[in-house]
């Protein structure tokens, strides 16, 4: 058996990871999630950095999967555990808040490459609480207002022109209210902040004020009347199905939605996208790091890979219709040009920035929901 040489040695023990770590990613959502994580993220990462691994557990999908990773951080916090079992977590935006406010997260965004190309206000404040280096967008899940150009020769840009061009075309604006999805919730919200008479960016951003749950009459007055004159649809589903059906022309959506039912065949090929002002509330997943992780380098290491316009554009954009966590044009290079014209032209990078809003902290989504309720039959 041939012996390598002193120097041969030397130069194959040098490629070696001095500590072969195991990275424990935590993620809530869908199984799509995990898999997504363990199919592709994990083997990049794993090529990228020889000799570590990484491990995705899935806590299930919606708020309560979230809330499992908070409840996982409590137990570790309350009994002093010098390193925790998780390096990297994948939450939604209104658990983060409380992760900042609980001391549990590294504020880590500024150490990473990656950290500088997030634009998005979301990355800031998340539902009232600053967080601001504290978390990196995985993606960013957008409404919008879809329409047919068939039957809409010139789709209204703002709420304002909206409002018109339904009392001008009756029962051809259909949304679900606030049942059965939240694409009517935040058509609702945009609603509130194109209409109400209070400041907008109070109701994102906080503190909560009694005084501006006054300010919303005429602006649910004038929705009231607006909804008698729209289709009520039974969901996030529903809106799209009668759009596909041709019995409203106009409605608002989910962005991954609507490019996955047209990917599927369910919507027809020019159905198009339209993001009004003053805009629509949408949602991120973030990448958080805890303080006690357990392979804090790693996990910075992973979440930097993982927010690369090269994996953001493959992974997030072309894999499920999501928007980037980062600015989306730091995405255009690594996308042909058929994925951006898709996603990007209608609409576009800017409008996501300047009209991609997130939803009202919750006691003042509560007091909305509950105003909806009383004020819309």
């Amino acid at each position: 058996m041939k012996k390598l040489s002193y120097a041969a040695f030397a130069t194959v023990f040098a490629a070696l990871p001095l500590h072969a770590e195991e990275l424990t990613v935590v993620t809530a959502g869908d199984q799509n999630m995990v898999d997504y994580i363990n199919q592709y993220l994990a083997p990049l990462f794993e090529k990228t950095y020889p000799g570590n691994t990484v491990r995705a557990v899935g806590t299930g999908a919606g708020d309560a999967g979230s809330q499992k990773i908070v409840e996982r951080f409590d137990a570790q916090a309350g009994a002093k555990a010098e390193k925790w079992d998780t390096d990297v977590a994948v939450v939604h935006e209104k658990f983060v808040g409380p992760m900042v406010t609980k001391n549990y997260l590294d504020k880590y965004r500024g150490d990473i490459d990656t950290g500088k190309l997030v634009t998005r206000d979301n990355a800031k404040m998340a539902l009232g609480t600053n967080v601001e280096g504290y978390v990196m967008p995985m993606f960013n899940s957008q409404t919008a207002v879809a329409y047919n150009p068939a039957l809409v020769a010139n789709p209204p840009k703002t709420y304002a022109e909206i409002a018109e061009w339904a009392k001008a075309h009756p029962k051809q604006f259909g949304y679900n209210g606030i049942k059965g999805g939240a694409s009517g919730v935040s058509f609702v919200m945009g609603w509130i902040y194109a209409f109400g008479e209070g400041d907008a960016k109070v109701l994102m951003n906080g503190p909560f004020k009694e005084e501006e749950t006054k300010k919303w009459d005429a602006a649910f007055k004038s929705l009231a009347a607006f909804t008698t004159n729209a289709t009520l649809t039974p969901g996030n589903a529903g809106t799209l199905d009668l759009l596909s059906r041709g019995e409203i022309a106009m409605g608002p959506v989910w962005v991954d939605m609507f490019y996955s039912w047209k990917a599927d065949g369910r919507l027809p090929p020019d159905m198009k996208l339209v993001l009004p002002a003053p805009g629509m509330p949408g949602q991120p997943m973030h990448y958080v790091i805890p303080q006690n992780a357990a392979h804090k380098d790693l996990a910075e290491k992973f979440v930097a890979l993982a927010t690369s316009p090269k994996v953001q554009a493959e992974g997030i954009v072309k894999r499920f219709n999501w928007y980037p966590g980062i600015d989306a044009s730091h995405v255009k290079a690594e996308l042909d040009a058929t994925t951006w014209n898709k996603l990007f032209v209608d609409i576009s990078p800017e409008d996501l920035a300047t009209k991609g809003k997130p939803f009202p902290i919750a006691p003042y989504n509560t007091a909305i929901l509950e105003a909806y309720e009383k004020s819309v039959k």
